[in-house]
């Protein structure tokens, strides 16, 4: 188990490898039993997202906060419905999103998803997609998953592609389903295992919506 100066120097050690992250000197890292928390100011939501992937790629990191500002510089900035008209034509670029579902709003550089997919993948495609627009500060992402699909045994679909892949084949996943809403329990080892099982369970027909209630435990 690492101590919480060994996790701030590896995360640390990791924003500044990332070249993502162009403001990794701009973040105050900080770690407690676990969890570690990201202060300070970066250029755009694309990094701020960035740097909270980094930090989860560390060994140990069960938890992250992520605390850190958007402040843009004066040539990211761009009226509201500039943004709002870019995030439509990308979503309309977009072969994977069914664009003429979902709507955009934007407010102070706050970029809105609103609407409805078929799947969960559709959903991370359009978020996606705007995630690295110029003078986005936030996403704040409604889309909801609208599955018609009713399959009676999701909950062992779903643990037949946990089998199947090489990540989670011998995980300790319990997983249950209510009138389409799947909960994952349980623990696993990485966060690379959790987004591994979220990712798996939300490929399964009806699904609707998801509870993750795995631990990340070292």
């Amino acid at each position: 188990m690492k101590t919480d100066a060994e996790l701030v120097a590896d995360v640390s050690d990791e924003l500044f490898f990332d070249p993502r992250v162009a403001n990794d000197d701009a973040i105050a890292v900080g770690a407690e039993d676990g969890t570690v928390t990201l202060r300070g100011t970066v250029g755009s939501f694309h990094e701020k997202r960035a740097a909270a992937k980094a930090a989860k790629r560390v060994l140990g990191v069960a938890c992250v906060q992520n605390d850190l500002t958007v402040r843009l510089m004066t040539d990211s900035r761009r009226d509201d419905a500039d943004i709002r008209a870019a995030a439509l034509q990308a979503l309309m670029l977009d072969s994977l999103v069914p664009s003429e579902s979902i709507d955009v709003k934007v407010n102070d550089g706050v970029l809105t998803l609103s609407g409805s997919v078929a799947w969960r993948y559709q959903r991370e495609a359009a978020e996606e997609d705007v995630l690295p627009l110029i003078g986005v500060v936030d996403i704040d992402d409604q889309i909801t998953v609208v599955n018609e699909t009713m399959a009676e045994n999701v909950v062992d679909r779903i643990n037949s592609a946990f089998i199947r892949n090489a990540q989670l084949d011998d995980s300790d996943i319990e997983v249950s389903s209510t009138n389409g809403t799947v909960t994952l329990a349980g623990v696993v080892g990485s966060w690379a295992e959790y987004d591994e099982a979220e990712d798996a369970a939300w490929s399964a027909p009806g699904v609707k919506n998801l509870r993750n209630d795995l631990a990340v435990i070292y």
